[in-house]
Parts: structure tokens; C-alpha cells; sequence
């Protein structure tokens, strides 16, 4: 059990988790059924992190690792398998049957519904869970005895935890990836000259699944969270501002690019959320540094086109968990496994958001033989049954 010290915030455990969002969630929830102990920090509160909306399409894989992290009777109940997807170009769309041509499905399910579930699931395993800490410093972690100093609440005290290992689960901006020492981890970067415009409005979807539009004028998605619950996105220049995008201009512009049948039963409403999303490609490499352990957002970024942002955070954990609980049952070179067994399924959803995302969207340069060559790529997908099955078994994830 951890030891405490007299400030009210424990002094030693096993893991210190940096991060309270569904990566650093799932990875405490995976210890603590391995009897491994972790704290979590999380630098906002937790009303703050339940109340981001954010994308929802899950891998089989990983509803197997929720399920199995005893946090899948909710997402069983409420999620909404989807056995295919449409692709369109030119106003006219096909299918893809995930089920028929890879034996998997995905299951639409609300990452704030998956963070909600892993918060109870948390509050019931009693391990400890510090919010609103500021100024984290993680050190000597090249050494065999890192550790974490914080200041609580925005306080001038400054706390100290020690810990056999750290795993930085908070994201991009986060300052895990940034404590590695200089010149020793790699960053590729790719950023897209355009962002994503999403609307969620309380109106029934017009699609029982999801439609991914390619059209002159730009990328649209026609997407859902629940019966009653829709999420529409159309790709926007750099630069574009939401007040130039009244709810009026955003549903006329997602007619013009999708079928014309889903223009024809599209149901409109007000937004209750509206946003728009930078897209970009990024790896960090190694995601291991001596005892410090990247996962999530935190070592990759991949454009929301393929689904696999979130899907990607799970696996890492479902890697970094399987590292863990072996160094503890005994096997010594299980740490060792964690970054490479990890990155090769990285780059992998890379290269699939990056394929996606290439032949749906205009870029600010392409001309009229690109867009054919767009539309002659996604004609070849609608006829080739090989073709409608590499997307099927990427889409809806490679086995870990």
C-alpha cells in the first residue's frame, strides 16, 4: 500500500500515472485489477475532464480491453455496434461491410461516457486521485528511483511522491514528453493546410452509419453519439473562425457534399457544441525513457479520419499494462518489450489515418486531376473486394 505523509497526499507508491483523461483512467483501472498500486494526477478538475466531447468509434479491440478492465456493462448496454461504414465522391456513396469482410465490428460509444465509466470504476477500487495539481516536475527518472513533485490547488507547496515507475498519459501539451532530455526521442510531424468544423446538434442522426463524404468543396462526416445525438464535421481552411459559421451556413454547406439522398433526409437543429479541430500526424519515439513511460496523446497525434486517436491510447495501455505486470510477476525484460510492441501499431494507425485523410480531403493546392485521382481511388475501393478489406481490417483495428 502507498506510504503517507502528514500533508494528506501519499509519499511512495508503485506507479504515479501523470494525466486523468480515458488513457491514464484505464491504465490505473488495468493495475489496480493486477494489485499493482498507482496515484493519478490530473491537472484539471474532474467536471472539467468529464465535460470534453470527444470522438467515440471503438475498435473491437478495444471494447475487449474495457471489458476486460471490468468497465464494459454501460458501454454493452448503450453502445451502438456498427457492422460498415459509406464512403462517398461526387454525391453518390457505397458500403463497406466491416463484418462480412474482416469478421469486426466497431461500436460507437462517447469517450465522456468511457471517462464517466472509468471515474466510478475508480472512486469503487479506493485508489487515490489528485486533481488540480500544477507545476509537475517529474525527476531521476533515469535512475531507479524517480519521482514526482506538484503544487496542489495552485498552492506555493510543493509535494514530492516516489515511485517505481511513471507513466505519462497527458497528452500532447502535457509535460511528460517534454521531461525526456534533449536529443533523446525523435518527432515526426505532419500539419494539414485545413481543420475540421464539428457541429453537435440533439437531432437523430441521418445515417444509421457513418458516412465519410470526399467532394470538390471538401471532406464532410456525418456521425453520431446516441439515437438523438449527432456529430457533423466538414473540413474548413487555416484560419477559419466560428462565428463565420452560423448553424444556417454549416447545415447548407454539409448538403452540398454529401449524397444527395442524406442531404434529402438530413434533420437540422440547433448546435449545442461547436468547434474546429486542427489535423495533424505526430510520432515521439521511443515512448520509454529509462522509468518514465509515454502513452496516448502524449508520444502520437493522429488526424480524427480514421478513428484511431483514442483506439490508439487504449492499446498503448493495454502494452504498457502487459509491461508492467510482468516486470512485477518477474519477468525482467518486459519493460523492454513496451515501446517497440507499441510503435509498430502506431505507425500502423498512422498510415491508415494518413491514407484516409489523403483521399478525402482537398488540399489548397490540388487540382482538377487530383480530385480525379481522389475519385478514381475511392471508385477502385467500391469494386475491389481486397481493397474494401484492408479498410475493413484497419478500420475497426489490427490485432494487438
Amino acid at each position: 500500500m502507498a506510504a503517507w505523509n502528514g500533508t494528506g497526499f501519499p509519499k511512495r507508491t508503485q506507479v504515479v500515472i501523470i494525466g486523468g483523461g480515458p488513457a491514464g483512467l484505464l491504465l490505473g483501472q488495468l493495475l489496480h485489477r493486477s494489485g499493482i498500486e498507482a496515484v493519478l494526477l490530473e491537472r484539471r478538475s474532474r467536471d472539467y475532464v468529464l465535460g470534453r466531447i470527444r470522438a467515440g468509434v471503438l475498435e473491437s479491440g478495444t471494447v475487449d480491453v474495457l471489458r476486460r478492465a471490468g468497465v464494459g456493462t454501460r458501454l454493452d448496454a448503450e453502445g451502438i455496434p456498427h457492422d460498415g461504414c459509406y464512403l462517398s465522391f461526387a454525391n453518390r456513396g457505397f458500403r463497406i461491410d466491416f463484418f462480412a469482410l474482416a469478421g469486426r465490428r466497431v461500436t460507437v460509444y462517447g469517450q465522456t461516457e468511457i471517462t464517466a465509466d472509468l471515474y466510478g470504476a475508480r472512486e469503487l477500487s479506493g485508489d487515490t486521485t489528485i486533481h488540480n495539481v500544477e507545476n509537475v516536475v517529474l525527476e531521476d527518472f533515469d535512475s531507479e528511483s524517480p519521482h514526482v513533485t506538484f503544487a496542489p490547488d495552485g498552492s506555493g507547496t510543493r509535494h514530492r511522491i516516489d515511485c517505481d515507475f511513471i507513466a505519462g498519459c497527458d497528452g500532447f501539451h502535457g509535460v511528460s514528453r517534454k521531461s525526456f532530455p534533449r536529443g533523446t526521442i525523435r518527432e515526426f510531424e505532419r500539419v494539414y493546410p485545413f481543420g475540421w468544423l464539428g457541429v453537435l446538434s440533439e437531432t437523430p442522426p441521418v445515417n444509421e452509419e457513418l458516412i465519410y463524404a470526399n467532394h470538390e468543396r471538401g471532406f464532410a462526416l456525418c456521425s453520431m453519439r446516441n439515437p438523438n445525438l449527432s456529430r457533423y464535421y466538414i473540413q474548413v481552411g487555416q484560419g477559419e473562425r466560428l462565428e463565420d459559421w452560423p448553424d444556417t451556413r454549416f447545415w447548407d454547406e454539409l448538403r452540398r457534399r454529401i449524397p444527395v439522398s442524406a442531404a434529402e433526409a438530413l434533420i437540422t437543429g440547433p448546435s449545442i457544441e461547436k468547434s474546429i479541430a486542427p489535423l495533424r500526424s505526430f510520432v515521439a519515439e521511443p515512448m520509454r525513457r529509462g522509468r518514465l513511460f509515454l502513452a496516448g496523446d502524449a508520444a502520437h497525434i493522429v488526424p480524427p479520419t480514421g478513428a484511431k486517436g483514442l483506439n490508439l491510447a487504449v492499446s498503448d495501455v493495454h502494452y504498457l499494462h502487459d509491461a508492467l505486470a510482468g516486470h512485477y510477476g518477474g519477468d525482467s525484460s518486459a519493460l523492454d518489450r513496451y515501446s517497440p510492441r507499441a510503435l509498430d501499431r502506431v505507425w500502423m494507425a498512422v498510415r491508415f489515418s494518413w491514407w484516409m485523410t489523403n483521399t478525402l480531403h482537398r488540399y489548397p493546392d490540388q487540382t482538377v486531376f487530383d480530385q480525379r485521382m481522389q475519385e478514381t481511388e475511392l471508385a477502385h475501393l467500391d469494386i475491389s473486394e481486397a481493397a474494401k478489406r484492408s479498410m475493413a481490417e484497419n478500420y475497426t483495428g489490427l490485432p494487438y
